[in-house]
């Protein structure tokens, strides 16, 4: 089976999301990425614990299709290692502060004068310049910092997203960027620096919010669930359980007038837009909320989808793991780890292409699983990789 970048090595220094699940959209594709960490691993190894080892579910979901070896970068031998990987390699990711790169001999210069056509696939909380470039910062701070958490909470209360969206679309800007940055390199014969930042990627998902500001100063407060440009946009409570609604264009809007029976809305000049109906989402929303009061949330789903009304239950997660369409979709490949007592439902690759194929996925590398494979393809003898154990190098 082709794979779209067989051939292309990627050396995987990235830690927690931005880095790694570049990484690993990389080798969904046919990429080589080897993952490399200390040798007792990478703290990140251990986020969210799931196995008896208490090795993490983002590992698990981040670590596939990669090979793993463990090392040392900071000793001389282990540096010798670093320069040998990266003469054999295409691409170098590693959401690293400037400084730790530098003193890793991971930074672009460092990494071109060993190869000069390399890639740095790079990334931080703030990017490389401004008064927080040196800063670190997470995800939730991304949020915090774009507007998105002010405008996601209720009542002067902000409100996180629970999955870290930050993390998980720089991750995938990052993976388009080292892309174009390999068809630059194709065309010229180029390498370069491919640099991304959570607060860039924060940003760039509330810009129409911020636009918004910057040219009426309409100053939103936040609203919760409920949407403020279209409505009804909200969660709503069934007989049963919960459901959320989003009606967004004049099209569907009126399917949604005709089901509620209020067809005389349709001529309101107070809902002829979308935006004019997101400022009267109170009323609307009311009216959507005793329609759904009044039927099991099946019930309700299956008019509203009948009427062609964009909707979906609120599920818990063992009710997504569950979920008919989740599993007949094939959303998860469900994959065993060693020291796990089921197998784990991983997130299938996000896109799905009519030419291009994703073979079916490989678990992550159990701490150092490649490291003397790995260490063979680039020089090293049996004996040169038992004395690089001992030393505590791997």
């Amino acid at each position: 089976m082709h794979k779209l970048l067989a051939g292309i090595r990627v050396l995987d220094f990235g830690r927690y999301i931005a880095g790694p699940f570049c990484a690993t959209l990389l080798a969904d594709l046919g990429a080589d990425v080897i993952r490399i960490e200390k040798p007792s691993g990478g703290e990140d190894r251990y986020t969210v614990p799931v196995t008896s080892q208490g090795e993490g579910a983002y590992y698990l979901q981040l670590g596939r299709n990669k090979r793993g070896i463990t090392l040392n970068p900071t000793s001389t031998e282990g540096r010798e290692v670093v320069r040998k990987l990266v003469a054999s390699a295409d691409v170098v990711v590693a959401n690293l502060p400037t400084p730790a790169l530098k003193k890793l001999g991971l930074d672009y210069e460092s990494l071109r004068a060993i190869k000069a056509d390399i890639i740095l696939t790079t990334g931080s909380a703030f990017g490389a310049t401004g008064p927080y470039a040196a800063r670190g910062g997470f995800d939730t701070v991304a949020q915090a910092m774009s507007g998105a958490m002010y405008l996601s909470g209720d009542n002067n209360q902000p409100a996180k997203s629970f999955a870290p969206y930050c993390d998980f679309g720089t991750a995938s800007l990052s993976a388009f960027g080292t892309l174009a940055a390999l068809m630059h390199r194709q065309q010229t014969g180029e390498g370069q620096v491919v640099e991304g930042s959570l607060l860039s990627t924060a940003l760039t998902f509330n810009n129409a919010a911020l636009m918004e500001q910057a040219l009426i100063g309409i100053n939103r407060q936040g609203s919760g669930t409920q949407g403020q440009y279209n409505a009804p946009t909200d969660t709503f409570k069934t007989r049963d359980g919960y459901l959320t609604v989003q009606v967004v264009g004049t099209g569907i809007f009126k399917r949604w007038a005709n089901l509620m029976g209020e067809r005389e809305w349709l001529d309101n000049p107070r809902f002829d837009t979308d935006q004019k109906r997101g400022d009267h989402a109170t009323e609307i929303n009311q009216r959507m909320a005793r329609w759904c009061r009044e039927r099991d949330t099946q019930q309700a789903l299956d008019d509203l989808a009948n009427a062609g009304i964009p909707s979906g239950e609120m599920l818990k997660p063992d009710a997504v793991l569950t979920h008919e369409h989740v599993q007949q979709a094939r959303m998860f490949q469900w994959l065993a780890y060693p020291d796990m007592t089921a197998e784990a439902p991983i997130a299938e690759h996000p896109i799905r292409y009519s030419r291009t194929s994703v073979p079916p996925f490989r678990r992550a590398p159990s701490l150092g699983e490649h490291t003397d494979e790995v260490l063979e393809e680039i020089g090293y003898n049996a004996e040169q990789i038992r004395q690089l154990r001992r030393s505590g190098i791997i």
